[in-house]
């Protein structure tokens, strides 16, 4: 029986600028940068969330390379997975919570699947999806006082006719405590071109001390290092630019209705950067193990996980849709990458 390649599945990242352990350091470092936004504003909290799953990662890596044989720790990769997954932990989860979702992601997920590239589902996400439903508990605590739980309560239990848009919702219920120079600065320069102009405190509430998932709290950075990692080519942000402007748009039309709105006045900042949106559309979408390898496939991709992810989050009251958008289409890559394989590459894959 003739050999037929597999490298497109072996290999995800050789459609990118630099090697893939290049790939994964350099995307430590952004993750490592977000998570500090956090624990300055949280007493040090997401640090010690994320050095538990770091640890639990790289030495799950260890021990499990020297079972095989295969020693991967110094490629990035198990690191990388868990400092994203912090991303996706509210800063409040118990530390042990974290390292058994690292622990879980790195060993079940990525090296009995055959290790980087081989894994049908994202490491982090699976690890956050471990801990989400293995302590349903103790992740709903952690972000019980949240904006968004307080919202999502709403739309699950369908109250707030009297209800407008998400700012006014949150102003009426204490989650606004005073403003800050950048809202200032904002509204009379960019906002009062446009004859409007953002609650005190709008932009402050996102990196409050108070709980939150780690990649909202530090959402600035986040999008610091987006800008900074297209300038150096090493992810493809196109998809993530869809995705973003199909989920604001479906936000735009629909996002108030759940809450006792209207059509059209649906709250675009407070659905970018809140809910883990930018998280999912700058990390966990542009990860190259896990989606398609095509142009077409990753904007296809991009447009279903928009509409994923505003079903969840405003139609099905799940405040972290973005997360479960991404799991639901990791499963079927495999599917899409033979089609890519076999109509667009032409490699013989089956």
């Amino acid at each position: 029986m003739p050999y037929k390649s597999t490298a497109l599945f072996e290999r995800p990242h050789i459609s990118l600028v630099c090697s893939y352990t290049t790939r994964m350091w350099f995307i430590c470092l952004y993750a490592a940068a977000v998570l500090t936004q956090s624990a300055l504003g949280d007493g040090g909290k997401s640090f010690h969330v994320a050095a538990a799953a770091l640890a639990a990662a790289l030495l799950s890596e260890f021990l499990f390379g020297l079972k095989t044989g295969r020693h991967t720790v110094l490629d990035g990769s198990a690191a990388a997975s868990a400092l994203i997954l912090t991303l996706l932990l509210p800063n409040g989860i118990p530390p042990a919570l974290a390292a058994a979702g690292a622990a879980f992601a790195v060993i079940v997920v990525k090296m009995l699947f055959g290790g980087l590239g081989a894994n049908w589902l994202n490491p982090a996400v699976s690890g956050w999806l471990f801990i989400r439903f293995s302590w349903p508990s103790a992740f709903g605590k952690a972000v019980s006082d949240t904006p968004l739980s307080f919202l999502t309560d709403r739309i699950v239990n369908r109250r707030g006719d009297d209800l407008v848009l998400t700012w006014q919702v949150l102003e009426q219920n204490g989650f606004f405590t005073g403003g800050n120079r950048f809202t200032q600065v904002l509204n009379d320069t960019v906002f009062s071109v446009f004859n409007t102009e953002i609650p005190a405190g709008y932009l402050d509430f996102f990196a409050a001390p108070g709980p939150g998932i780690i990649g909202d709290r530090g959402v600035y950075t986040l999008l610091l290092g987006s800008a900074l990692i297209i300038a150096l080519g090493i992810s493809r942000f196109s998809a993530s630019v869809l995705y973003i402007a199909v989920y604001l748009a479906l936000v735009k039309i629909a996002g108030a209705l759940p809450i006792g709105g209207q059509l059209w006045e649906g709250d675009l900042l407070f659905a970018l950067f809140s809910g883990g949106t930018l998280v999912a559309a700058l990390l966990l979408l542009t990860e190259p193990g896990t989606g398609p390898k095509s142009g077409f496939g990753k904007m296809v991709f991009a447009v279903l996980a928009a509409f994923l992810s505003f079903f969840f989050r405003y139609m099905e009251g799940e405040p972290y849709g973005a997360f479960f958008a991404v799991a639901l289409l990791n499963t079927l890559s495999p599917l899409v990458r033979a089609a890519e394989s076999r109509y667009i590459y032409k490699n013989g894959v089956r």
